[in-house]
């Protein structure tokens, strides 16, 4: 296919369509400029690709080379109903580019009123100073400087100046990832840049790095010997994990194959697993409808997954293996997976897993139903921050839930359908658990009503 950015420019929704339809093809790469596609589709004004891009998992605060992000583009060109898509999707309002500009500055400055009403309205701030020490209001005709400022204090804003404040050394930006990065798969491990040691987990080193100037985490697979078969398996089992056309998985990048260093590379999340965020230090608030989020989330990449075929086995759900990104979006993490030689025999996660995962060989059970029963223990782990059977050690949990019929208990106050919801999920017959296609618009019911 003709390159993906000249079918985005030109308006090519099915062309667009089929590309995106090929798990390996990374929605969020950028072209020379770091312009993603997402830039493209919101600057030339198409509406239902920058529709699909967001369902598909467009980041949607992508920076490019100049710091723009997709709402600067549709702000600057007039394109309402993409300034309003992009809002209604976690769209930084406030963010700046090199110059200090937001939205709004260009909204203002390009005199695309209702487009400058609009960001007014969803919380764009009109004495926002860039690096000329020039508000929105500066930039704005009388007509329009008037009317904002008198909406913008209508609706609480402080209109006294807030000067620029160069913030591009906490490195909070997103940039659009190097075309080159999903072109990739083999690389040699001199080419990452590895500057801190994360974690060591019974699956391998954890660290944290760069590559082609993007943050990644590394993990470097413990093997008590890479063998030759070890290193072909891998090479034939990595592409299936390089999943980037879903908004709820975290594909693999890349990875290094190079005895005896096995190595998977994924992108860098700031607020790290699910299990932190809902069992650490990292300051995020996890009331009742963020929990129904981060569900709704891991249920909708778990739908997809459920959905290739042959399905990606060796997986098990866990808090530890959902990742949570910067606008807080769950994503199942493709690194966790366990290569078919790696670790053979041994369980590491069976809070999470169902009776039968445990009892019998991978081949004998229902994978999507085992899934399903993971699922419930991580919507009981969301619903009441607790860590399942914490005071058993895995020895313990494996043997008594497969064997004497240990079950997670459920604390008085819990909500009457999250608890019908868990009955149905960890059914005793595998049979009669739910799909996941069927519980999420059920979950989705539960967030519009909370």
């Amino acid at each position: 296919m003709d390159d993906i950015f000249s079918k985005v420019r030109e308006g090519s929704a099915f062309h667009v369509r089929v590309w995106l339809d090929n798990t390996e093809n990374d929605l969020n790469q950028g072209d020379d400029h770091r312009f993603s596609l997402l830039h493209w589709a919101a600057r030339e004004g198409g509406t239902n690709i920058v529709d699909m891009l967001i369902q598909r998992g467009a980041r949607i605060n992508a920076t490019n080379m100049g710091d723009d992000t997709a709402l600067h583009l549709a702000a600057s060109h007039g394109h309402r109903d993409i300034v309003l898509m992009l809002m209604h999707n976690k769209a930084n309002i406030n963010a700046i580019n090199e110059h200090g500009n937001t939205p709004l500055h260009y909204a203002c400055f390009w005199n695309q009123d209702l487009v400058a009403e609009d960001l007014v309205n969803n919380g764009a701030l009109v004495a926002m100073a860039n690096k000329f020490d020039e508000t929105p209001l500066d930039k704005a005709k009388d007509y329009l400087s008037k009317r904002l400022k008198e909406r913008a204090a209508s609706l609480g804003q402080d209109l006294q100046k807030i000067p620029f404040k160069d913030r591009s050394w906490l490195g909070y930006k997103t940039r659009s990832r190097d075309a080159l990065l999903s072109r990739h798969t083999g690389i040699n491990i001199d080419q990452l840049q590895l500057n801190g040691h994360m974690a060591t987990t019974h699956s391998g080193e954890v660290w944290r790095g760069l590559w082609q100037e993007n943050d990644i985490v590394a993990k470097v697979l413990s093997l008590r010997e890479c063998t030759v078969r070890n290193s072909r398996d891998f090479q034939e089992e990595f592409p299936r994990l390089r999943i980037f056309n879903h908004q709820n998985i975290l594909p693999v990048l890349a990875c290094c194959n190079q005895p005896p260093n096995l190595v998977v590379i994924s992108q860098f999340m700031p607020y790290g697993s699910l299990f932190n965020v809902l069992h650490g230090e990292t300051g995020i608030v996890v009331d009742q409808n963020q929990a129904l989020r981060f569900a709704i989330d891991i249920a909708r990449g778990m739908e997809f997954l459920h959905t290739l075929e042959p399905m990606i086995p060796n997986f098990v759900l866990t808090s530890k293996h959902v990742m949570i990104d910067e606008d807080l979006t769950a994503r199942i993490n493709m690194a966790d997976y366990s290569f078919s030689f790696h670790e053979k025999g041994k369980l590491y996660s069976p809070a999470w897993m169902a009776p039968e995962a445990m009892q019998k060989r991978p081949d004998e059970i229902n994978v999507r139903a085992s899934d399903m029963w993971s699922f419930a223990i991580l919507l009981f782990e969301l619903e009441t921050r607790e860590v399942p059977f914490a005071d058993l050690t895995s020895m313990e949990i494996g043997m008594k839930v497969a064997l004497e019929g240990l079950r997670i208990t459920i604390p008085p106050g819990i909500s009457t359908h999250i608890l019908r919801l868990l009955k149905i999920c960890m059914n005793e017959d595998p049979g009669k658990r739910p799909r996941f296609d069927m519980i999420i618009p059920i979950l989705e019911k539960m967030k519009h009503a909370s």
